[in-house]
């Protein structure tokens, strides 16, 4: 994890312009030759990249060419060899019209003297821009679509891969799914970078959540649900604030401590995916934004959003199970109320 992207030095820089509705890569054969504001923009989307909990980790197989052209990799063939990186990618997309069209940018960059390579494939994206065309009766201003606009810094990749030139059998790598003969599929590793990911920290949680919330639906009747799902985040939140870890194995004994079936249920769904006895370590807050309150959405359509340290507070608030088995909300100690 890159804790500043001013940590970064950006070397040397290429793009290739992969438009399958030309029917060929227009490769370029020289270098970029850029500044300061360009640099900071391929900084951002390394930092963004190596940041995300999308990212995977990954293990080239021997038959993978960018593996083999990454052996090759040095200063002085550095043209050369991404031209055959993007090459490789736009075989890819020709053949699958689903892959969107993009510049491919490859880019050198150095982190506490470490060399690094990132594959950086920047979607185009749609928008409105004007133009202004002249003749001899004056300007005549228009407003034109603009089909090939690359990312913004703030945007997130669907497809990078960042490679350490000390380590090359390994990749990390975010990547989207697209429809590859018929079969959504992650073509990005699987077929480009041939190599065997594991799932990302955001998915490893995600799996874990959905497999206790199944057998949660599975064993609890519906009225009871909402008391065990809000009790679970709780638990899940104080893990994550006190630890900024996971453990899974310790989790599940806080959950289901008066419910081993239950929990043996959750392990079996976990095992599948190689999760019953993992930790799960998120980098980026956002991946675990949602555990940090309660939100509440009542039959009649009132919202609620609770910071987990207030659902946590008796003296704040209190739910109470009414006679006929509605629910009531007791909202204490309140201070003031503004209207956003």
């Amino acid at each position: 994890m890159i804790a500043n992207k001013e940590e970064i030095r950006v070397g040397q820089v290429i793009v290739h312009i992969l438009d399958s509705t030309v029917g060929m890569p227009v490769l370029s054969d020289t270098v970029l030759d850029y500044g300061s504001d360009f640099a900071d923009f391929i900084k951002a989307h390394i930092f963004k990249t190596d940041n995300s909990d999308d990212i995977r980790r990954c293990v080239f197989e021997e038959e993978s060419a960018i593996y083999s052209y990454l052996q090759e990799w040095n200063s002085e063939n550095f043209v050369d060899l991404s031209k055959k990186i993007a090459e490789e990618l736009f075989t890819i997309m020709n053949q699958n019209i689903e892959i969107p069209q993009a510049d491919l940018i490859i880019a050198e960059y150095e982190l506490e003297k470490r060399k690094y390579l990132a594959i950086l494939k920047m979607d185009y994206k749609s928008f409105y821009t004007h133009l202004t065309n002249s003749d001899p009766w004056g300007n005549n201003n228009e407003i034109i679509r603009q089909k090939a606009i690359l990312p913004g810094e703030n945007q997130k990749l669907s497809e990078a891969a960042l490679l350490d030139f000390e380590a090359p059998q390994y990749v990390r790598l975010t990547e989207k799914k697209y429809e590859i003969n018929g079969v959504k599929s992650y073509y990005f590793s699987k077929l480009f970078l041939k190599c065997k990911a594991s799932l990302s920290a955001k998915s490893r949680l995600n799996l874990v959540s959905k497999a206790v919330s199944e057998v949660q639906k599975k064993f609890y009747h519906e009225s009871e649900q909402f008391e065990v799902q809000m009790e679970t985040k709780s638990i899940i939140n104080e893990e994550f604030s006190k630890d900024g870890v996971l453990d899974v194995p310790v989790v599940m004994d806080k959950i289901f401590k008066e419910h081993p079936n239950m929990r043996k249920e959750v392990e079996e769904k976990l095992e599948k995916y190689n999760l019953a006895n993992t930790t799960v370590e998120p980098q980026n807050p956002t991946t675990t934004k949602k555990f940090t309150k309660q939100h509440l959405m009542t039959d009649t359509g009132i919202e609620l959003k609770i910071p987990m340290e207030e659902y946590n507070n008796k003296d704040r608030i209190e739910f109470i199970t009414n006679s006929d088995g509605t629910i009531s909300v007791l909202i204490k100690n309140i201070g003031c109320i503004e209207s956003k």
